[in-house]
Protein backbone atom coordinates (compact mmCIF):
# COMPACT_ATOMS: atom_id res chain seq x y z
CA UNK A 1 0.00 0.00 0.00
CA UNK A 2 1.25 3.49 -0.79
CA UNK A 3 0.87 6.65 1.19
CA UNK A 4 -1.94 9.09 0.49
CA UNK A 5 -1.78 11.96 -1.98
CA UNK A 6 0.05 15.18 -1.10
CA UNK A 7 -3.26 17.06 -0.87
CA UNK A 8 -4.45 14.72 1.90
CA UNK A 9 -4.49 16.04 5.50
CA UNK A 10 -2.06 15.55 8.34
CA UNK A 11 -3.86 13.72 11.13
CA UNK A 12 -3.17 15.17 14.59
CA UNK A 13 -4.67 13.96 17.85
CA UNK A 14 -4.64 14.45 21.61
CA UNK A 15 -6.90 13.82 24.57
CA UNK A 16 -8.16 17.42 24.37
CA UNK A 17 -7.11 20.94 23.41
CA UNK A 18 -3.43 20.39 24.28
CA UNK A 19 -2.58 19.01 20.86
CA UNK A 20 -3.61 22.33 19.37
CA UNK A 21 -0.17 23.55 20.45
CA UNK A 22 1.19 21.20 17.77
CA UNK A 23 -1.60 21.89 15.28
CA UNK A 24 -0.96 25.62 15.67
CA UNK A 25 2.73 25.17 14.86
CA UNK A 26 1.77 23.24 11.73
CA UNK A 27 -0.70 25.93 10.65
CA UNK A 28 1.87 28.68 11.16
CA UNK A 29 4.91 26.97 9.65
CA UNK A 30 3.32 24.68 7.05
CA UNK A 31 0.42 26.85 5.88
CA UNK A 32 -0.44 24.79 2.79
CA UNK A 33 -0.91 21.60 4.80
CA UNK A 34 -4.51 20.69 5.73
CA UNK A 35 -4.97 19.38 9.28
CA UNK A 36 -7.40 16.73 10.47
CA UNK A 37 -7.57 17.12 14.26
CA UNK A 38 -9.13 14.68 16.74
CA UNK A 39 -9.71 15.61 20.40
CA UNK A 40 -10.63 12.66 22.60
CA UNK A 41 -12.35 14.88 25.15
CA UNK A 42 -14.66 12.09 26.27
CA UNK A 43 -11.63 10.48 27.91
CA UNK A 44 -9.54 13.50 28.95
CA UNK A 45 -7.25 13.43 30.87
CA UNK A 46 -5.23 10.42 29.79
CA UNK A 47 -2.56 10.95 32.45
CA UNK A 48 -4.02 8.85 35.26
CA UNK A 49 -5.42 6.05 33.11
CA UNK A 50 -3.91 2.56 32.72
CA UNK A 51 -1.34 2.56 29.94
CA UNK A 52 -3.04 -0.30 28.08
CA UNK A 53 -6.26 1.74 28.02
CA UNK A 54 -4.44 4.77 26.60
CA UNK A 55 -2.86 2.55 23.95
CA UNK A 56 -6.32 1.35 22.96
CA UNK A 57 -7.64 4.90 22.67
CA UNK A 58 -4.65 5.98 20.58
CA UNK A 59 -4.89 3.08 18.14
CA UNK A 60 -8.64 3.61 17.70
CA UNK A 61 -7.99 7.26 16.87
CA UNK A 62 -5.27 6.27 14.40
CA UNK A 63 -7.80 3.96 12.73
CA UNK A 64 -10.24 6.86 12.46
CA UNK A 65 -7.66 9.25 11.02
CA UNK A 66 -6.47 6.74 8.43
CA UNK A 67 -10.07 5.93 7.46
CA UNK A 68 -10.60 9.64 6.90
CA UNK A 69 -7.65 9.97 4.56
CA UNK A 70 -4.74 11.14 6.74
CA UNK A 71 -1.44 10.95 4.84
CA UNK A 72 0.54 11.00 8.08
CA UNK A 73 -0.28 10.95 11.80
CA UNK A 74 1.12 13.12 14.57
CA UNK A 75 0.54 11.84 18.10
CA UNK A 76 0.33 15.28 19.72
CA UNK A 77 0.08 13.54 23.06
CA UNK A 78 3.08 12.49 25.09
CA UNK A 79 1.54 9.51 26.84
CA UNK A 80 0.20 8.15 23.53
CA UNK A 81 3.66 8.64 22.04
CA UNK A 82 5.16 6.75 24.98
CA UNK A 83 2.87 3.72 24.88
CA UNK A 84 1.30 3.47 21.41
CA UNK A 85 3.80 4.71 18.82
CA UNK A 86 5.45 1.35 18.01
CA UNK A 87 2.08 -0.41 17.73
CA UNK A 88 0.69 2.30 15.46
CA UNK A 89 3.73 2.16 13.20
CA UNK A 90 3.40 -1.60 12.97
CA UNK A 91 -0.30 -1.32 12.12
CA UNK A 92 0.26 1.35 9.45
CA UNK A 93 3.77 0.86 8.02
CA UNK A 94 2.84 2.79 4.86
CA UNK A 95 2.06 6.01 6.75
CA UNK A 96 4.66 8.15 8.56
CA UNK A 97 3.69 8.42 12.24
CA UNK A 98 5.44 10.83 14.57
CA UNK A 99 5.27 11.20 18.33
CA UNK A 100 6.40 14.16 20.41
CA UNK A 101 8.81 12.54 22.88
CA UNK A 102 11.76 12.15 20.52
CA UNK A 103 11.43 15.74 19.21
CA UNK A 104 11.25 17.04 22.79
CA UNK A 105 14.32 15.10 23.88
CA UNK A 106 16.24 16.18 20.76
CA UNK A 107 15.41 19.84 21.34
CA UNK A 108 16.42 19.68 25.02
CA UNK A 109 19.77 18.08 24.25
CA UNK A 110 20.36 20.64 21.50
CA UNK A 111 20.38 23.37 24.16
CA UNK A 112 23.55 21.81 25.59
CA UNK A 113 21.83 20.99 28.88
CA UNK A 114 23.12 18.00 30.84
CA UNK A 115 20.54 18.29 33.64
CA UNK A 116 17.07 18.14 32.15
CA UNK A 117 13.73 18.39 33.90
CA UNK A 118 10.55 16.93 32.46
CA UNK A 119 7.07 18.06 33.43
CA UNK A 120 4.60 15.40 32.32
CA UNK A 121 1.50 13.43 33.19
CA UNK A 122 1.74 10.53 35.62
CA UNK A 123 1.42 8.02 32.79
CA UNK A 124 4.28 9.53 30.79
CA UNK A 125 6.49 9.63 33.88
CA UNK A 126 5.59 6.03 34.72
CA UNK A 127 6.57 4.94 31.21
CA UNK A 128 10.08 6.40 31.64
CA UNK A 129 10.08 7.27 27.94
CA UNK A 130 11.75 10.66 28.28
CA UNK A 131 14.59 9.37 30.45
CA UNK A 132 15.27 6.49 28.04
CA UNK A 133 15.21 8.79 25.02
CA UNK A 134 17.48 11.41 26.58
CA UNK A 135 20.13 9.10 28.04
CA UNK A 136 20.38 6.93 24.92
CA UNK A 137 22.58 9.50 23.09
CA UNK A 138 23.96 11.03 26.30
CA UNK A 139 24.37 8.47 29.13
CA UNK A 140 25.79 11.16 31.43
CA UNK A 141 22.65 13.29 31.26
CA UNK A 142 20.62 13.60 34.44
CA UNK A 143 16.86 13.58 34.02
CA UNK A 144 14.29 14.61 36.63
CA UNK A 145 10.75 13.66 35.62
CA UNK A 146 7.90 15.21 37.63
CA UNK A 147 4.22 14.19 37.31
CA UNK A 148 1.84 17.15 37.14
CA UNK A 149 -1.71 15.84 37.65
CA UNK A 150 -3.28 19.28 38.10
CA UNK A 151 -2.04 20.84 34.87
CA UNK A 152 -4.30 19.23 32.25
CA UNK A 153 -7.54 19.94 34.15
CA UNK A 154 -6.40 23.55 34.63
CA UNK A 155 -5.71 23.99 30.92
CA UNK A 156 -8.95 22.30 29.89
CA UNK A 157 -10.80 24.67 32.26
CA UNK A 158 -9.02 27.71 30.82
CA UNK A 159 -7.32 28.44 34.17
CA UNK A 160 -3.79 28.76 32.81
CA UNK A 161 -2.85 31.93 34.72
CA UNK A 162 -4.89 31.42 37.89
CA UNK A 163 -3.52 31.36 41.43
CA UNK A 164 -4.13 27.60 41.43
CA UNK A 165 -1.97 27.22 38.32
CA UNK A 166 0.84 29.27 39.86
CA UNK A 167 0.73 27.24 43.06
CA UNK A 168 0.88 23.99 41.09
CA UNK A 169 3.75 25.32 38.96
CA UNK A 170 5.76 26.18 42.08
CA UNK A 171 5.16 22.69 43.47
CA UNK A 172 6.11 20.83 40.30
CA UNK A 173 9.15 22.97 39.49
CA UNK A 174 10.65 22.73 42.99
CA UNK A 175 12.40 19.34 42.51
CA UNK A 176 13.62 20.53 39.12
CA UNK A 177 15.06 23.67 40.67
CA UNK A 178 16.61 21.63 43.49
CA UNK A 179 18.40 19.55 40.83
CA UNK A 180 19.70 22.70 39.07
CA UNK A 181 18.17 21.63 35.76
CA UNK A 182 19.25 23.73 32.80
CA UNK A 183 16.34 22.83 30.52
CA UNK A 184 12.74 21.83 31.21
CA UNK A 185 10.75 19.86 28.68
CA UNK A 186 7.03 20.59 28.58
CA UNK A 187 6.23 16.90 28.40
CA UNK A 188 2.53 17.24 27.67
CA UNK A 189 1.09 19.22 24.78
CA UNK A 190 -1.26 21.00 27.19
CA UNK A 191 1.66 22.54 29.08
CA UNK A 192 2.84 25.20 26.59
CA UNK A 193 -0.37 27.05 27.38
CA UNK A 194 0.93 27.33 30.97
CA UNK A 195 4.27 28.80 29.92
CA UNK A 196 3.75 32.33 31.33
CA UNK A 197 2.82 30.82 34.70
CA UNK A 198 5.75 28.40 34.59
CA UNK A 199 8.15 31.23 33.81
CA UNK A 200 6.77 33.25 36.71
CA UNK A 201 7.26 30.30 39.08
CA UNK A 202 10.76 29.67 37.72
CA UNK A 203 11.71 33.30 38.41
CA UNK A 204 10.88 32.65 42.07
CA UNK A 205 12.63 29.28 42.35
CA UNK A 206 15.79 29.75 40.23
CA UNK A 207 18.43 32.43 40.63
CA UNK A 208 18.53 34.96 37.78
CA UNK A 209 21.58 33.44 36.13
CA UNK A 210 20.33 29.86 36.31
CA UNK A 211 16.80 30.00 34.99
CA UNK A 212 16.13 27.03 32.73
CA UNK A 213 15.20 27.00 29.07
CA UNK A 214 11.64 25.74 28.60
CA UNK A 215 11.43 23.35 25.66
CA UNK A 216 8.20 22.97 23.68
CA UNK A 217 8.36 19.71 21.68
CA UNK A 218 5.80 21.09 19.23
CA UNK A 219 8.39 23.31 17.57
CA UNK A 220 10.89 20.51 16.94
CA UNK A 221 8.04 18.16 15.96
CA UNK A 222 6.95 20.58 13.24
CA UNK A 223 10.47 20.60 11.79
CA UNK A 224 10.44 16.80 11.74
CA UNK A 225 6.97 16.80 10.14
CA UNK A 226 8.31 18.96 7.31
CA UNK A 227 11.24 16.58 6.81
CA UNK A 228 8.98 13.51 6.77
CA UNK A 229 6.59 15.08 4.26
CA UNK A 230 9.51 15.84 1.93
CA UNK A 231 11.14 12.45 2.44
CA UNK A 232 7.94 10.59 1.58
CA UNK A 233 7.06 12.90 -1.29
CA UNK A 234 3.75 13.92 0.24
CA UNK A 235 4.24 17.62 0.97
CA UNK A 236 1.26 19.66 -0.14
CA UNK A 237 1.93 21.82 -3.24
CA UNK A 238 2.76 25.47 -2.61
CA UNK A 239 -0.31 26.46 -4.62
CA UNK A 240 -2.67 24.32 -2.52
CA UNK A 241 -5.63 25.77 -0.68
CA UNK A 242 -6.26 24.35 2.76
CA UNK A 243 -9.26 23.47 4.84
CA UNK A 244 -9.05 21.97 8.29
CA UNK A 245 -11.39 19.51 9.96
CA UNK A 246 -11.97 18.97 13.67
CA UNK A 247 -13.50 15.95 15.37
CA UNK A 248 -14.22 15.47 19.05
CA UNK A 249 -15.46 12.56 21.13
CA UNK A 250 -17.02 14.81 23.78
CA UNK A 251 -18.87 18.12 23.84
CA UNK A 252 -18.49 19.99 20.56
CA UNK A 253 -19.41 23.49 21.78
CA UNK A 254 -16.94 23.38 24.66
CA UNK A 255 -14.15 22.19 22.39
CA UNK A 256 -14.84 24.91 19.82
CA UNK A 257 -14.85 27.61 22.49
CA UNK A 258 -11.71 26.45 24.30
CA UNK A 259 -9.97 25.34 21.13
CA UNK A 260 -10.50 28.68 19.40
CA UNK A 261 -8.95 30.47 22.38
CA UNK A 262 -5.86 28.25 22.54
CA UNK A 263 -5.37 27.95 18.77
CA UNK A 264 -5.68 31.69 18.34
CA UNK A 265 -8.12 31.36 15.44
CA UNK A 266 -11.78 30.34 15.23
CA UNK A 267 -12.74 26.68 15.19
CA UNK A 268 -16.18 25.91 13.83
CA UNK A 269 -17.94 22.97 12.28
CA UNK A 270 -16.37 20.39 14.59
CA UNK A 271 -18.14 17.05 14.54
CA UNK A 272 -18.75 14.64 17.38
CA UNK A 273 -17.58 11.08 16.80
CA UNK A 274 -17.95 8.02 19.01
CA UNK A 275 -15.11 5.56 18.53
CA UNK A 276 -15.70 1.82 18.76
Amino acid sequence: MTVNKPQAPIGVFDSGVGGLSVAGEILRNLPTEPVLYFADTAHVPYGGRPLDEVRGFALAICDFLVANGAKMIVMACNISSAVALPAARERYPHIPILGVIEPGATAALATGARRIGVLATQGTVTSGAYTRTIVAPDPQAKVVEVPCPLFVPLVEAGETESSEALSAARCYLTPIADADCEAVILGCTHYPFLLPTLQKAAAELFSAGKRPVFVDPAQEATREIACLLKRHGIASPASATTSHRYYVSGDVAHFEEQGSFFLGSPISGARQVTLD
